[in-house]
Formats: C-alpha cells, structure tokens, sequence
C-alpha cells in the first residue's frame, strides 16, 4: 500500500481539487481531503503541484511486434506508451504473422506478461492475412482475447466482405473497426490532393477515398446493427456523414489523432517523410471540422496511430517511405498546449476524450480515478515547457513532425494496476 499524497484532479463537478489517493492492491482503495492525517508507516508518493489524471487509453496503436522488431517491439512500444501516460494501448494486426490467428493473440499476450509494461489489449483482423478475401476465425479469435476487428493498414474493399464481417461480429456482440480508404482513388498517392501536392508534382489522395467507405459502411452498420467505429478520422466528408449517422441512431464510433487536429498540409515545410501519415495531413477546413467535431462528441476519442518506423525507411523520401508517425509520448503535451493552455479548450474536456470516453466506447474497465477502480494513474507537470527531441524518445521510432516544438503538459509518472512503471526520475 502506498499513498499518492496532494494530488490535483477532478471532482464530480470537473473542479480541480487536492486529494490523497490510497493505492492498495492494485486498486484505488479510497479518496481522501488532504486534512486527513497520513499514517507514518505507509509509503508517500508526492504529488504536490502536479495534475493526476486517470491513465490515458489509446486504441490505435502498432506495436509491430512479431515481425517488424526493427520498427518497434511490445517492450519499447508501452515503455514508449507510459512515458507519455498511458496505461491502456490497443495493438492493431498488421504485424508479420498478421494477429489473425488465436495463437498470434496469445503471443501477444505472453510477450505483454513478460516484456510489457502497460495493458496491451489486442484486435484481430477481419480478414485472414488482411488480404480482403476471406474472413477469420471470429468466434476463436474472441476467445483467444481481443477487443475487436480491424484490417487497419488497408480497408476492406469489398463491401459483401464488409457487411457479413459485420453481422458476425453483431452476432458476437464484438465492434468493427474499419481503416477507411478506398483503394482505386489513392495508388501511387503520398500527401492529400491540395496545394502541397500540386506544388511538388505529387499525385494527391483525395478526402472522398475515405469518405466512400464511411458512408457504406455506416449503411452497413445500420443493416446489421454492429458497433462501427471509424478509425483516424481526418475529413470533414467522413465527420458530416459521421454526424448524420449519430442523429439517426446508428451505431457509430470514431476517433482522431493529435496531427490532424494541429496540422494541415499547408504546414508541411518540404518533401520530408516524417511528415507523411495515412490518412495524409489535409486541408485547413478539414482541420478546422475535426476540431469541431471532437469538441461537439461527433468523434468520440483521441487516438495517437502511433506508427514508428526506422530512420533508413523514413529516409526514402516523400514518394517511396512507409506513411506514419509516432505518438505516443507527444499526444498530451501536443493537445494540451494547443487547446487546453489557449484557453480553447477545457482540461476536463481533453481528459475525458483520452480516459473515460474510450473507456466507454470499448467497455474498458478502466478510465476513471474513483474508489474500487483500478489505480491506472498518470502524474502530469502542466507548467514545465520542454521541446520535443526524438533522441530522448523511448520508443524505437524517431519519426515525428514535432521535433522542436516546445510543450507543456508533460507526464512525470505513469501507474498501471496500483504499480508503477515509469517515472522521470527513474
């Protein structure tokens, strides 16, 4: 038993109050004003003057583990992940052997138990080997322990695959989790279809590539009445659709990552590939309609896509390197420097969208700083001004557009299931 002493965090009311935090057994045993007297046998943990925050879910990220270990590995990927106060991670399939097997899950498993340091809940893919053609094992793939179906990385193109995926998945009472991106609108294509493209002579991805499968996939979602959750929304096509499909009572999720909420492809400087992502930076209107949308409850949660790749790939060039960014360390410090510090948004609100909310999407149990919960914490310095440095990262990727920008928000101390995993002064 420990006791996490003068922390700042929420109230039922979003206000802002100091507490001490009793940890026992991996659980929050109780709350308590900080007048309480503190029994001298017991360990103290100072939180004196910094925020704590239920620890923050992410359920968009690729460990690459099995397969591409010189990208990232389970170890690096959640050290990586609680370094930037994250206690629960989603792993998506696209690895090598493709997590579309029940013994692939339970590698996961196995090699979280024994290397990881945060809770990796892992999704199966919906079609074997994420080819298109055949679906996977549902029913053993539920059983062997994931939260879900995704062939992220590519979008099911077909829309009979699609729809019979997502009545298997509604018969299992399991959520379909769709990269959204139809392929014939976007071979050959590095950056959105705008200004930058034009500039550099680049073919563009144009945002209707993604809104396409949105919008059958939303009529899919209503035929079937699965749980539909859209990954990495990043235009206002897909959010207008989105929306629709929410006021009519559809069964519709969806999330956003940090870059396509604060940049566009206006701000890309030049043909670097660490400022290439799928889906592409897109236009400053698109930007502007995420924002509204993760503000108004349209998206629901913010996801990092965390991607890290190696310096030689990224070094190909805009054309030839792989699309991605990581994320993971950067996403809070990012998000509350530009929306919480300007006074855009609240601190109560950037929480919610990175704790509870997920939380409920996915039916985690988890996300939340009250008694009986699980003690999941992340301790935050909101004052310290740092600048990014990729070197410092945890994680194997360097690969970020940010290097340089200076941020406030920074996590000083991560605990998962009462223990903790990481602090800076470790």
């Amino acid at each position: 038993m420990y006791i996490l002493a003068n922390a700042q965090m929420f109230n039922n009311q979003d206000e802002l109050v100091k507490r001490h935090i009793w940890i026992e057994d991996g659980i929050i045993s109780r709350i308590t004003d900080v007048e309480v007297e503190l029994p001298e046998q017991v360990e103290i943990v100072d939180a004196a003057g910094k925020f704590v925050s239920p620890g923050f879910i992410d359920m968009h990220v690729h460990l690459r583990e099995p397969g591409f270990e010189h990208k990232e590995t389970i170890a690096t990927g959640t050290r990586s992940a609680a370094k930037g106060g994250f206690t629960t991670i989603a792993c998506m399939p696209n690895t090598k052997p493709v997590i579309d097997t029940p013994e692939t899950v339970q590698f996961i498993h196995d090699k979280t138990k024994s290397e990881g340091i945060v809770k990796v809940l892992p999704y199966g893919a919906i079609t074997k080997n994420e080819l298109g053609r055949e679906l996977t094992d549902f029913e053993g793939l539920k059983e062997a322990g994931v939260i879900g179906f995704t062939d992220d990385g590519v979008g099911v193109q077909s829309a009979q695959m699609m729809k019979d995926a997502m009545a298997r998945a509604h018969a299992l009472d399991m959520p379909v989790i769709a990269h959204c991106e139809d392929d014939t609108l976007v071979k050959g294509a590095a950056v959105t279809d705008g200004a930058f493209a034009r500039k550099h002579g680049l073919k563009g991805i144009p945002n209707e590539s993604e809104a396409i499968h949105v919008g059958r996939d939303i009529l899919l979602s209503e035929a079937t009445g699965v749980h539909y959750h859209v990954c990495h929304v990043s235009t206002e096509q897909s959010i207008r659709l989105i929306r629709q499909a929410k006021q009519i009572g559809i069964r519709v999720t969806a999330e956003v990552c940090p870059h396509h909420l604060i940049l566009s492809d206006e701000d890309i400087p030049g043909l670097d590939a660490n400022w290439k992502m799928n889906p592409p930076l897109r236009s400053p209107r698109d930007v502007e309609a995420c924002i509204e949308a993760i503000e108004d409850g349209t998206i629901d949660i913010l996801v990092t896509d965390h991607a890290p790749h190696s310096e030689e790939e990224k070094a190909r060039g805009m054309e030839l390197a792989p699309f991605g960014i990581v994320g993971l360390e950067t996403a809070f410090p990012l998000m509350y420097t530009k929306f919480v510090a300007t006074g855009k948004w609240s601190l109560a609100l950037l929480v919610k969208r990175m704790t509870a909310d997920p939380a409920r999407v996915f039916r985690l149990n988890t996300g939340r700083l009250e008694e009986g919960a699980p003690a999941d914490i992340a301790v935050i310095d909101l004052e310290t001004e740092r600048e990014v440095n990729p070197e410092t990262f945890a994680s194997k990727g360097r690969n970020t557009p940010f290097t340089g920008w200076k941020l406030k928000g920074w996590p000083v101390m991560t605990i998962v299931d009462g223990r903790i995993v990481w602090s800076e002064q470790v």
